[in-house]
């Protein structure tokens, strides 16, 4: 079998390309058009169920699951000829991430935080937050080289995608980029971004609101009860439990009338921490989820969600890493965090399977993509990981997994990343990394993708992103410096964009990632104004605070002082930073 075989929108498949292009509307980002394969081994559905094959095949052509039959059973009509992979573990959906941050994820954690904040409003205002995150974002980003370049933005992108696949993340946050032209969009990439598939049964989430509608209760409403999809904005991120806490008239905000409430089942509140157990129940009676990204929480207030209420009062519950400053690595180090957190304060509330489901079924029920992803099962978009082996317990096993024990990460039927014996007979060779001491294997390449991106390798990113960081003073100087008239660019050159990063938590962009509804009177906003803080006029140029930084490490398996880290916050319960370090 030759490489053109595998290719996805490759060579085998000109027509298919052809086709899709010249056919009316977007290109999807992930067009269903993989090759068909067969992959052996134990397969952990996550149905209605909660089906588990102890050995089985699961079926896949053209980017979807078209069976799933045991060893022993013949293959269907099709696949007689199909050759069977052997994986070597237990098959799971892909993981689902409906919270992060994903542009600074290049950034290492935040260590120590060095006080509890009581709401989200606070911790931005710390002096170390500008040297240490804002600071080398805001470098990053706008730095052009002398052809006018962004030289930073594809490495940072292609970086912080692969860190996903790594984790067994096969769906996120989008990168959102913004141009010269004044016209916005997000990144088309391998991992699927929650934000643009370009797909009608993949609806677009929306994860930012315009400033009118965050900040008028009736225009929010309005723009609520028009949506189609799924609206994951911050809420009430915080957690002082004093009944008029700053994080809980966020959400006492959203009661637009007596009695009515801009809530629905679109809505999914991200964090939801400074909420009461009654106020779950409101969440409940409209429809309305929540994210919940326990470590980021803990870190920066000693505490986190109050999902045993959420729990009971039936609100549906997804997770989301946040970002690397104050999150876990990837969403399997973040159901780690949610594990113990139950097992530790919450006497074991949530099962190992419920945090399983946390990241796969009940995230595709957030984004109301549960007919196409989530599961396991006939007719479902075919994004699987693979753990190695198969412990007694399917879902202790995949919280208690570390990065080294993933052997395949597949995205719509085609495989991304995971050991050479897998990855050879389902995809051309790549590139190569290795984790944790150990050879993997990622394929990157994807005809749909953006082509600034397309010709950097994983090991170009890191070493750019590493010399960027480590002379980020010296590029911030750079940009302090008057900048000499530039000739006129011809005409063709002006109509093309330049891309580069919005960064949600710096770029003022005319939108909010949070609604800010009026509480006590028309000028008392709720929730965080970030425009004073971020254009301070009198605060220091970022080439007299900015210091060498590392860059953060693409796994723990890689990361020697990831741990050790963890171990030095105080805002973490002692007993749950001592047992983290056991699930590693």
């Amino acid at each position: 079998m030759s490489d053109r075989t595998w290719y996805p929108l490759g060579p085998k498949h000109t027509t298919a390309r052809r086709t899709i292009r010249a056919a009316a509307g977007t290109v999807p980002v992930d067009p269903l058009i993989g090759p068909r394969l067969a992959l052996a081994g134990r397969v952990v559905t996550m149905n209605n169920s909660f089906k588990v094959h102890a050995d089985a095949v699961v079926y896949i052509d053209k980017g979807r699951i078209v069976d799933i039959r045991p060893r022993a059973q013949a293959a269907p009509p099709g696949f007689d000829a199909t050759p069977v992979v052997e994986t070597g573990g237990t098959l799971y959906p892909g993981l689902i991430e409906l919270h992060n941050h994903l542009s600074y994820n290049i950034l290492p954690l935040w260590s120590p935080v060095p006080k509890r904040f009581e709401h989200r409003g606070l911790w931005p205002n710390h002096k170390d937050y500008r040297p240490l995150v804002s600071g080398p974002m805001t470098v990053l980003g706008s730095y052009k080289d002398a052809q006018g370049r962004f030289p930073f933005v594809p490495a940072l992108i292609r970086y912080v995608e692969a860190k996903c696949l790594l984790g067994g993340v096969t769906t996120t946050q989008g990168v959102r980029l913004a141009s010269n032209s004044g016209i916005q969009r997000f990144y088309r990439g391998i991992v699927r971004n929650v934000e643009q598939t370009d797909e009608p049964d993949l609806p677009e989430a929306q994860a930012r609101i315009p400033d009118i509608d965050a900040r008028d209760a009736r225009s929010f409403l309005a723009r609520l009860n028009k949506e189609d999809s799924c609206l994951l904005l911050h809420l009430s991120e915080g957690l002082s439990r004093m009944p008029d806490s700053v994080a809980r008239k966020h959400f006492l905000a959203l009661e637009v009338a007596p009695g009515q409430w801009a809530l629905n089942k679109m809505f999914a509140g991200i964090h939801a921490a400074g909420l009461r157990p009654e106020d779950f129940d409101v969440l409940a009676e409209h429809g309305s989820s929540i994210v919940w990204s326990p470590l980021s929480n803990l870190l920066l207030y000693g505490g986190t969600a109050r999902v045993d209420a959420a729990r009971r009062a039936g609100v549906t519950i997804a997770l989301g890493s946040d970002w690397s400053p104050t999150g876990s690595k990837n969403l399997l180090g973040e159901m780690k965090v949610a594990w113990l957190h139950s097992q530790q304060t919450l006497n074991g509330l949530l099962s190992a399977r419920d945090i399983v489901a946390m990241a796969t079924r009940d995230a595709a029920r957030v984004l109301k993509w549960d007919k196409a992803l989530g599961t396991l099962s006939r007719g479902m978009r075919a994004d699987l990981l693979v753990l190695d082996g198969t412990p007694a317990d399917p879902y202790l096993a995949l919280l208690k997994a570390k990065e080294t024990d993933l052997r395949l990460v597949m995205i719509n039927g085609i495989a991304r990343y995971g050991v050479p014996s897998v990855t050879k007979a389902l995809a051309p060779t790549d590139q190569s990394i290795r984790v944790g001491g150990q050879s993997r294997r990622l394929y990157l390449k994807q005809d749909t993708g953006d082509p600034d991106v397309a010709p950097v390798s994983l090991a170009k990113a890191r070493t750019t992103l590493k010399g960027a960081l480590a002379k980020i003073a010296k590029l911030a100087k750079d940009l302090e410096m008057p900048r000499p008239k530039m000739r006129a660019a011809p005409l063709d050159a002006r109509s093309r964009p330049e891309w580069t990063i919005a960064l949600d938590e710096i770029c003022d962009c005319g939108v909010e990632f949070a609604p800010r509804l009026a509480f006590n009177g028309p000028r008392d906003f709720s929730g965080v104004d970030r425009a004073p803080r971020l254009l301070a006029a009198r605060a220091p140029k970022l080439s007299t605070v900015l210091k060498p930084i590392e860059l953060d490490p693409l796994t723990v398996a890689d990361d020697p002082n990831f741990l050790d880290r963890i171990e030095q916050q105080p805002n973490i319960p002692a007993e749950l930073r001592v047992a983290l370090r056991d699930l590693y």
